[in-house]
């Protein structure tokens, strides 16, 4: 039996999360479910890695030191036309405004975040590019 599935399973994750508690928790989540982290603990470390390889989703805390999650998504849109990307925040009334440079189809997820919400909506925009 086949699995015509390549769409989620080994997709390459880049997440950037500040939070070295929240940063370990959605890495093991994630690796958990079956995905390949690479994670930072800033904006400017991660875009860097964005530039040496390709990778099917960002993953991103909105508010960072030396590049916020805003200024990293839209540089990955820029790399990546096709990269999914989702942010994680506490602030997200604030995250996306109307004249927000984010990508328009980011996707944002509030902490606190249950993991099998996180896991379950990585599963949903990760089918969608397949």
């Amino acid at each position: 039996m086949t699995q015509n599935n390549q769409g989620d399973q080994n997709a390459k994750i880049l997440l950037a999360e500040d939070d070295n508690d929240m940063r370990r928790f959605l890495v093991k989540a994630l690796q958990n479910a079956g995905f390949e982290v690479i994670s930072y603990d800033n904006g400017l470390s991660a875009y860097q890695r964005l530039r040496e390889e390709p990778f099917q989703l960002l993953l991103t805390d909105i508010v960072m030191p030396e590049m916020d999650g805003i200024e990293l998504a839209r540089r990955a849109a820029e790399l990546d036309p096709d990269i999914k990307i989702m942010f994680i925040t506490g602030f997200a009334a604030v995250a996306l405004n109307a004249d927000s440079t984010a990508p328009k189809h980011a996707k944002v997820l509030s902490k606190p975040i249950h993991l099998r919400d996180l896991v379950n909506e990585v599963h949903k925009i990760l089918a969608v590019a397949a």
